[in-house]
């Protein structure tokens, strides 16, 4: 599998203009754009295609191809558009009742069984994310994937009567930044980024 062709589309774009509906930085010297993907700086360099993560103290990072399927159609594919502010499921997305089926599920069933006994623990690892809290369910947290990208992700505790839910929500214009592929992509990218955080907590 290859990303050959979003580099090819990619490279026909404006780079200022990719940088402004993206809203992130292009180093016109450097020929590279420098986003932030899950609180992280990724290094989108044109030279080599190759795309890799910038920490401290550590070396640079190759991206997986799941990232680089979601940054560089994050960048052909972003607007520059205000927030809907409204928060939808998969169902109120275009085509999105027909697409998040079978193996394209949702993983919401990682998420209710890593924190559905703890849903505190989902707000002690937010700050992790740079998240935002909210109050729907037991707990909840709003946080960026991409700069245009919010993901809202809500907690039910199991108790006696009823198992643990998980939902995760959009802000309504989600699908005119990324492809549903790129779009399911990144949830899932982001879903195992909180699990291993809070192992790691634990």
């Amino acid at each position: 599998m290859s990303n050959e062709g979003l580099w090819e589309q990619l490279e026909k774009l404006d780079c200022a203009n990719t940088a402004q509906r993206a809203k992130c930085e292009y180093l016109s010297d450097e020929e590279c754009y420098i986003i932030q993907f899950l609180n992280t700086e990724y290094i989108v360099d044109f030279s080599d295609k190759k795309i890799y993560s910038i920490q401290e103290d550590s070396p640079p990072k190759p991206a997986t191809f799941l990232e680089e399927l979601c940054l560089l159609a994050y960048l052909i594919n972003a607007k520059d558009l205000p927030l809907a502010n409204k928060l939808v499921g998969t169902e109120a997305l275009p085509a999105g009742q027909f697409f998040f089926r079978g193996p394209h599920t949702l993983p919401t069933k990682k998420l209710e069984k890593v924190f559905g006994t703890n849903p505190e623990l989902l707000l002690k690892i937010s700050e992790k994310f740079d998240a935002k809290k909210c109050k729907f369910g037991d707990a909840s947290i709003t946080l960026n994937v991409l700069p245009r990208l919010p993901l809202t992700i809500v907690i039910w505790r199991c108790c006696e009567e009823f198992e643990a839910r998980a939902s995760i929500l959009f802000d309504q214009n989600a699908a005119s930044l990324l492809p549903l592929d790129a779009l399911l992509a990144a949830v899932n990218l982001t879903v195992d980024a909180l699990i291993t955080v809070s192992a790691d907590s634990n």
